[in-house]
C-alpha cells in the first residue's frame, strides 16, 4: 500500500506506475493500493481482512507520521473493537475450516489454510493484538493464556510449517502453499527422512505433518476458548451447576470440580467424555480442564487399561445412543483414544501414500464409525436406506462399531493388516467383557471386512456358484448383515469420490443374492438352469405387458446361451427384446442409453455385427466423452452378432442425465460402431496431475475357471486415458473375446478383471495366456 496525504496527482501516479512496472520487472507478484488515511478507514470499517492488514502492516519507506496516524484512525478504539473483531474472525475461521471439510487429514493439505495450520495461528495473534494488545505470541503467557510448555509447543509447531513452507516455495520456485503429492516426495528427502521397514520416507515425513496439527489444532480450541471466556463472556458469572462429585457445567461447558480430579480419580480421564454424550445440550469442554487432562493423560498405563471399571467406560461411550463419532473424534483429537487403545495410537497421522485412501488412517477409521452412526440413526434412512435398515436390525450394534475401529489398526506394520487388527480386535472385545461369540464375531469382521467389496468387485456374481461359495464363506444372516453395513461404511469413508450408486447397487445386489442362498441352506444350492428359468419367465411376464408374442419372444432368446439370462436382469432382457423386436432391419446397429435403478449408473445398449475389435472401439469412444465404465457384459448369438450392455457414470461419479448428452453418446458411439474392423479412436485427454505423480507396476495375473471354460485375467495398472481400449485392442489382436468385465478404479491404479475365451470359444491354454500376458505388459507399461 502507498499511504498519502490526499488524493494522488497524475504526476504521482505516473511515478507509482513505474514502481509498480519495477517489481513486477523483478519477478515480484505485486498487488497494491493506493489510498489516504479517510479511505484506509472506510475500507477497514467495510471488510476485516482489511482491517487486519492495516494492524499487521509494517512503514518499510516514507513518512512515519503519516504511518502513525493510519493506525491511530484503524485501531480498535474507532474499527472493528476487540469484541466485534474476535466474533469476526471466529466466524472467518470455522468457514475456512468449512471449506476443507473441518479435516486437516486430507492427503493434500494447506499448509497456510487448512485446519491447524498457520492462519489458524497468524488468527490467535490477530486477536491477541487487536483485544489484549500484546505484540507477540510470548507475551500470551504472561497474560495468562497460555504455559509455557504450550508456548513452547506452539512455537515449535509454527518453526515446522515455516520450513515446511518455505521448501516448498524453494521446491516450486514459486509460492505455493499445499502439500500436493508431487512435492511430497521431494520435502520427505529435503527433511532427511528415507524408506525403512513397511514406511515410505513420504509416509513418515507425512505423519510428523499430521501430528504437528493436531497439536496446533488443539491449542487453537484451547485458546479461541479462552478468548471467548474473556472477550464475549467478561464480567459474566455464571454459578457453576454440579453434574456429580467430579463434575460441573460453567456457560454450557464442563469442567472438573477441582484440580487434583484427574490425579485422585484416573477413570474420569474416560468419565468426562460419557458425559457429554449424556448431556449432549454442553457446548465442549472447559479450556482449563482441556489443559489438566493433557497433563494428565499419560497416567493412561497398563494398569489403566487392565482396570475393569474403565474398562466398562470404554464400552458404555460405544454403547450410548448418541455422541459416539462425536467423543471417539475428540478423545483423538485429546491424545486419549490413542493411550487407552494403544495399537490405535500408531496409526495417528498414518497417511497411505496413494490416491485411493482420501484420510490418514486414523481419520479413515472415524470416518467409518461416523458412517455406521448414520446408518443407525433412523433420521439419516434417506441418504442410506437399505444400508440403514440392514444397521437398524442389528442386535448390537457395538460389535459393528468395534470392528470398524479395528479394521485397519494394523496398517503399516508389515504383514496381512487383516489378521493382525483381527487378532488385537479379539484382545480387545476378551479383555472387555464380550461374550466368546460376540468376539469371534468382531474377530471375523475385521479378518474379512475386505471380503464382500472384493467379491462384488472382482468376481462374476451372476454365477450361483460364486453367490453359494461367498455364502458358505460368510456362514450366516448375521456375519452377513454386520459385514455388509461394515463394507458400505468403509468403502464410503475410504474416499467420497469413491463410493457412488453403482457401487451401492452392487453390494446391494450381493447381499440379497446371498440371503436368498443363506435362506435355501447351503446344502440345497441354486440351481443354474433354475435361476435361467426363472430370470427368462420373469423376462417374458414384463414382455407380455407390452404386448410381444410369446412365440416371437422365443425365436430372439433362442439365440442365447445360459450366460446371457445369468448376466442380465429381467428388466434389462425385457428392455433388450423392446429394441430388438421392434426394429425392423435385424442388421442394423442398436445403440440405446437408459437410466437403470437396478444396475446404479447408465446401461449402454450396442447390438451389432460381432467384431472383435468392438470392445475397445466402445470403451474408447466411452471414455473420450469422459464416462466411466464400471461394467461390460458382452454376449454373441448365434447369428453372428453380439450383444453389449456397458454400465457407465459421468466422471464425478453420477449417473448420466439429460437428453442432449444421452443423444450425444448415441450418436457417437452408433457412427464408431458401423465402422466394423476399425482401428479404436485415440482418446486425446491428459491425465489427470495427481494420477501422473504416481507409478504403479504392473501385474497380469491368470486364473482358470475351468467349469465355465474360461479365463479370469486380472490386471493391475498405473490408470490414464484411454487404458480401456488399449487393453481391448491387446485382446482382440490376440484372438481374446471379452465375456465379461469388472472396471476398478482405486485412485491412481486400476485393478480390473476380465473374463475372457479364446479363438475357439474355450478357456485359454498355456501358450496363449504366455502369449497374452507379454502383449499386455507391453501395452500396459507404454508410456
Amino acid at each position: 500500500m502507498l499511504l498519502v496525504a490526499e488524493d494522488a496527482t497524475d504526476e504521482l501516479r505516473g511515478r507509482i506506475e513505474s514502481l509498480v512496472a519495477f517489481l513486477w520487472d523483478c519477478g515480484l507478484e505485486v498487488g497494491h493500493s493506493v489510498r489516504t488515511v479517510a479511505q484506509c478507514v472506510t475500507e477497514a470499517e467495510r471488510d476485516i481482512t482489511v482491517a487486519t492488514n492495516l494492524m499487521e502492516s509494517r512503514p518499510v519507506a516514507g513518512s512515519t507520521q503519516l504511518y502513525h496516524e493510519m493506525r491511530a484512525v484503524t485501531g480498535p478504539d474507532r474499527v472493528w473493537p476487540g469484541r466485534a473483531f474476535f466474533e469476526a474472525k471466529w466466524a472467518e475461521q470455522q468457514a475456512r475450516h468449512a471449506r476443507y471439510h473441518d479435516t486437516a487429514y486430507k492427503l493434500e493439505p494447506n499448509v497456510k489454510e487448512s485446519p491447524g495450520g498457520l492462519r489458524d495461528i497468524q488468527m490467535i495473534g490477530w486477536v491477541a493484538k487487536r483485544h489484549f494488545g500484546v505484540a507477540t505470541l510470548a507475551e500470551l503467557v504472561g497474560q495468562g493464556f497460555l504455559t509455557e510448555g504450550e508456548y513452547e509447543q506452539l512455537s515449535a509447531g509454527q518453526d515446522f510449517l515455516w520450513q515446511v513452507r518455505f521448501a516448498l516455495h524453494v521446491i516450486t520456485g514459486r509460492r505455493e502453499d499445499r502439500l500436493l503429492f508431487d512435492h511430497q516426495q521431494k520435502l520427505a528427502k529435503t527433511f532427511g527422512y528415507r524408506d525403512a521397514g513397511h514406511s515410505l520416507a513420504v509416509e513418515q515425513f507425512m505423519q510428523r505433518y499430521y501430528r504437528a496439527i493436531i497439536d496446533l489444532s488443539r491449542l487453537n480450541e484451547v485458546l479461541l476458548q479462552l478468548f471467548q471466556e474473556a472477550i464475549l463472556h467478561a464480567g459474566e458469572r455464571q454459578e457453576p451447576a454440579p453434574i456429580n462429585p467430579r463434575f460441573e457445567e460453567v456457560n454450557g461447558f464442563l469442567q472438573i470440580t477441582h484440580p487434583r480430579v484427574f490425579e485422585d480419580t484416573p477413570s474420569a480421564l474416560l468419565e468426562i467424555f460419557h458425559l457429554l454424550q449424556q448431556n449432549p445440550h454442553l457446548k465442549g469442554v472447559r479450556a482449563e480442564t482441556i489443559r489438566l487432562l493433557l497433563r494428565a493423560r499419560d497416567s493412561i498405563d497398563d494398569a489403566f487399561r487392565a482396570d475393569p471399571a474403565n474398562r466398562e467406560l470404554f464400552m458404555a461411550i460405544l454403547r450410548e445412543p448418541v455422541g459416539i463419532t462425536h467423543e471417539l473424534r475428540r478423545m483423538n483429537r485429546y491424545g486419549i483414544l490413542g493411550r487407552y487403545i494403544p495399537v490405535f495410537g500408531r496409526i495417528v497421522g498414518r497417511m497411505q501414500y496413494d490416491l485411493f485412501h482420501a484420510y490418514t488412517v486414523d481419520e479413515h477409521t472415524l470416518f467409518v464409525v461416523s458412517n455406521l452412526r448414520r446408518f443407525a440413526l433412523p433420521r439419516f434412512d434417506s441418504e442410506f436406506p437399505f444400508a440403514s435398515s440392514v444397521m437398524q436390525g442389528l442386535a448390537k450394534p457395538e460389535l459393528a462399531y468395534i470392528a470398524g475401529l479395528f479394521h485397519d489398526i494394523a496398517k503399516g506394520r508389515g504383514g496381512d493388516h487383516s489378521e493382525l487388527g483381527a487378532s488385537d480386535a479379539e484382545n480387545f472385545c476378551a479383555e472387555h467383557g464380550l461374550s466368546r461369540y460376540d468376539t469371534r464375531v468382531v474377530s471375523w469382521l475385521v479378518q474379512n471386512h475386505l471380503l464382500l467389496s472384493i467379491t462384488a468387485q472382482k468376481k462374476d456374481i451372476s454365477d450361483p456358484i460364486v453367490i453359494h461359495g461367498f455364502a458358505a464363506a460368510i456362514g450366516d444372516q448375521a456375519h452377513l448383515d454386520y459385514l455388509f453395513v461394515l463394507t458400505c461404511a468403509d468403502v464410503r469413508g475410504t474416499n467420497p469420490d469413491l463410493w457412488n450408486s453403482w457401487k451401492r447397487s452392487l453390494f446391494e445386489d450381493l447381499y440379497r443374492q446371498t440371503r436368498r442362498a443363506l435362506r435355501r441352506g447351503l446344502e440345497n444350492p441354486i440351481d443354474k438352469d433354475e435361476l435361467v428359468a426363472e430370470t427368462r419367465n420373469s423376462a417374458r411376464a414384463l414382455c407380455a405387458l407390452q404386448g410381444f408374442d410369446s412365440t416371437v419372444l422365443d425365436e430372439l432368446w433362442s439365440g442365447y446361451s445360459d450366460d446371457y439370462f445369468l448376466q442380465h436382469t429381467p428388466d434389462e432382457i425385457a428392455w433388450h427384446a423392446s429394441a430388438l423386436v421392434s426394429d425392423h432391419d435385424p442388421d442394423a446397429t442398436v445403440v440405446l442409453v437408459r437410466q437403470t435403478i437396478e444396475r446404479g449408473g447408465t446401461a449402454v445398449f450396442v447390438h451389432a455385427a460381432h467384431d472383435p475389435g468392438a470392445f475397445a472401439r466402445a470403451t474408447a469412444v466411452l471414455d473420450q466423452l469422459r464416462l466411466t465404465v464400471m461394467d461390460a457384459r458382452l454376449v454373441p448369438d448365434r447369428s453372428g452378432r453380439s450383444l453389449a450392455t456397458y454400465i457407465v457414470l459421468e466422471a464425478d461419479g453420477e449417473p448420466i442425465t439429460g437428453r442432449q448428452r444421452i443423444e450425444e453418446i448415441q450418436y457417437t458411439l452408433h457412427d464408431a460402431m458401423r465402422q466394423r474392423g476399425a482401428a479404436p479412436r485415440p482418446v486425446t485427454r491428459r491425465a489427470p496431475r495427481k494420477i501422473r505423480a504416481f507409478q504403479t507396476p504392473t501385474q497380469v495375473t491368470f486364473t482358470a475357471d475351468a467349469r465355465n471354460d474360461r479365463t479370469v485375467v486380472e490386471l493391475v495398472s498405473g490408470d490414464r486415458p484411454g487404458l480401456l481400449a488399449e487393453i481391448g485392442k491387446t485382446f482382440a489382436d490376440n484372438g481374446v473375446a471379452v465375456q465379461t468385465a469388472k472396471i476398478t478404479t482405486v485412485g491412481e491404479r486400476v485393478e480390473d478383471v476380465f473374463f475372457v475365451t479364446g479363438p475357439a470359444g474355450r478357456a485359454l491354454d498355456g501358450a496363449a495366456e504366455a502369449r497374452l500376458e507379454q502383449a499386455l505388459l507391453t501395452t500396459l507399461t507404454a508410456s
